[in-house]
Parts: structure tokens; sequence; C-alpha cells
């Protein structure tokens, strides 16, 4: 789906994460096995522009609300031995542009860990806007991306 398909159905404007219909989640390697989890606090918004190629986007995590379904591992996760929360609160991303490449679309941005700064490219998908049964307008987004954790 083209940029230009994408415009026709959402128009310009804010449009704000819905943490109660939004997830944040991600999978690592430990040990022989994948973790998953997810951060349960997060806000963020899509600012979609006229032109849709100028749109942005910007989100912040709150690290202390890491869940991998283990109490003491996340304990661990949250000490300065990995995300030091104490010292480093919150994730951000931070649009630099939108591009399409081979039928999709991709965001490139700076995603900012403890204090780190590093350029990464989230390939989104746009599944539609749609009415809730509360008379709102809802859009529908996934994005992905995979970062190197020793960075």
């Amino acid at each position: 789906m083209s940029l230009a398909t994408v415009a026709k159905d959402l128009t310009a404007g804010t449009w704000n994460i819905d943490p109660a219909h939004s997830e944040v989640t991600f999978s690592i390697r430990h040990l022989m096995t994948k973790v998953r989890g997810s951060f349960t606090e997060f806000s963020g918004a899509v600012e979609v522009a006229e032109d849709p190629a100028g749109s942005t986007a910007t989100a912040e995590i709150k690290l202390a609300s890491i869940d991998t379904r283990n109490a003491d591992r996340d304990a661990h996760v949250r000490t300065a031995d990995v995300l030091d929360v104490e010292n480093h609160p919150t994730m951000t991303f931070v649009t630099k542009g939108l591009r399409e490449e081979s039928g999709g679309h991709l965001v490139d941005g700076e995603l900012t860990i403890k204090g780190v700064t590093r350029p990464v490219t989230l390939q989104v998908e746009f599944h539609g806007v749609a009415e809730d049964p509360w008379g709102g307008t809802r859009a529908g987004f996934s994005a992905e991306t995979t970062i190197n954790r020793k960075d």
C-alpha cells in the first residue's frame, strides 16, 4: 500500500497512541531460549502531515514497566546492570524520516536507551481506519525493528 493510499484513509492531524488497544513487546535471546516480554507503560503520537511523507512519530516507554512474567528477572533488568531505570527511566523514539521501499513503509528514527541514541528503522504496516463503538476514529499500525542490545 503506497503512502498516497494511506493518506486517503488517514486524515492529517495528531493521532495519539491508545494504550488500552496497543502494546510494546519484545523478544530477546537469554541463555538457550527466547524471553518474551512487554512494557506496560508508554505513550506517543503520530503527526500525520497533509503530505504523508512529512509525517512524524514519537514514543516514550517507561522502562520500569518491563514485564517478562518473572519478577526476579524484571527486578534485575531494572538495575544498573541492565536498564538502570533509576538514572534512565524512559526509552524514546523520534522520527527522522518516512519512506517506501519494496512496497513497504519504513520509518527512520532515533531510539534512545540509557542516554545512548542510535539510528533505527521501523518496518511499519498500516491496518486501516475504523470507527470504534463510541463514535471515535481509530487507526491501526504495527511496527517492528531489531536492535543490538550490546549497543
